[in-house]
């Protein structure tokens, strides 16, 4: 009588496996690009034709494909044998809460309506905020900051944004108003700062005001400081 078979049994090795989860910079090399990055990106090939590293029609093809680019990858890849070409992304943060590729959080759209982030909220190292007669407002004063240098690139067409940063916040703005107004205020009142021991953040915030207005402002609200909410 010949022995029972046993019937074998497939090892994890031999199961399908379920597809790869895409990396984080993968996720961020699919990030959707916008027009003011293109424009970043066109005027850094202008600045390589003018050194001499692409001929006219270099520059016009590659011109052609950066407006009609809609992923940060392929920007990457329009760059990549130019000196200030753009860089591979960052990895992302391990932050509990925040799985965005390298900090990058969903573009903020505001069209007729108001937007705000206040509070503890956690805030990603990369905003876009696109305000079209509406109000926006991102207070950083008590939201969870785990980035050193936080962007934020802001376009205002006959909107009003405020953006409230730590009082001692080191701000570069990069302002672009267009018959509208970005402007860059200091707190009037004193309040409770961060602790000596922690450095300050660096917030680089590029604004575009079109008809609308962009107000940086520092330290917390004044109900804030008054201990009234």
């Amino acid at each position: 009588m010949a022995q029972d078979e046993v019937p074998q049994q497939n090892s994890p090795q031999d199961s399908p496996s379920a597809p790869a989860r895409p990396t984080g910079d993968e996720l961020a090399l699919r990030r959707r690009v916008s027009d003011l990055e293109r424009e970043d990106v066109a005027e850094v090939l202008r600045e390589a034709a003018g050194e001499g590293r692409l001929s006219y029609t270099e520059l016009e093809e590659r011109l052609e494909s950066v407006y009609g680019a809609k992923t940060y990858g392929e920007l990457v890849e329009i760059t990549s044998d130019l000196p200030n070409g753009l860089a591979m992304p960052a990895p992302a943060a391990d932050v509990a809460g925040f799985s965005g590729p390298a900090g990058v959080a969903p573009v903020i759209n505001a069209f007729m309506s108001e937007t705000k982030r206040t509070g503890g909220w956690l805030a990603p190292q990369r905003q876009e905020v696109n305000a079209v007669l509406g109000d926006v407002t991102l207070d950083y004063t008590e939201a969870q900051l785990p980035y050193d240098e936080i962007y934020v690139d802001v376009k205002s067409i006959l909107a009003d944004v405020k953006i409230r940063v730590p009082q001692n916040a080191i701000v570069h703005l990069d302002s672009n108003p267009i018959l509208g107004s970005v402007s860059e205020q200091e707190s009037t009142f004193g309040g409770p700062g961060e602790p000596p021991t922690a450095p300050p953040k660096v917030f680089h915030i590029r604004g575009t005001a079109i008809l609308g207005e962009i107000k940086i402002k520092r330290g917390p609200r004044l109900s804030k400081r008054l201990r009234l909410t």
